[in-house]
């Protein structure tokens, strides 16, 4: 069973909302808050590299929609390593207002 590579560009609400995994209302409505698409003619075009970025963006963390040929081991450590700088710069940042404190 071959899996299907992902598209280079993705053509029309519907295959963007796939590939965000939401219905076709939210893509819209993302769109006009500045989701990266494009009008090719009578159609809206994005590439899945833009959404990825911007997503990541709009969420203040890195973003990647998992696909069928992802790695997801390599997404879940990647994601796990972003949660731990976080916490760590949490951490040293609650123990630095602490000393301040006293």
């Amino acid at each position: 069973m071959s899996e299907e590579p992902q598209p280079d560009l993705l053509k029309g609400w519907k295959q963007i909302a796939e590939f965000l995994g939401q219905p076709i209302s939210v893509a819209q409505r993302w769109a006009t808050t500045g989701m990266p698409v494009t009008r090719q003619g009578r159609f809206v075009v994005a590439t899945p590299e833009e959404l990825n970025n911007w997503l990541g963006r709009e969420s203040g963390e890195p973003v990647h929609v998992v696909t069928n040929e992802a790695d997801l081991s390599e997404e879940l450590k990647r994601g796990l390593s972003h949660v731990r700088k976080e916490q760590r710069s949490s951490l040293a940042a609650s123990q630095k207002s602490g000393r301040k404190r006293s």
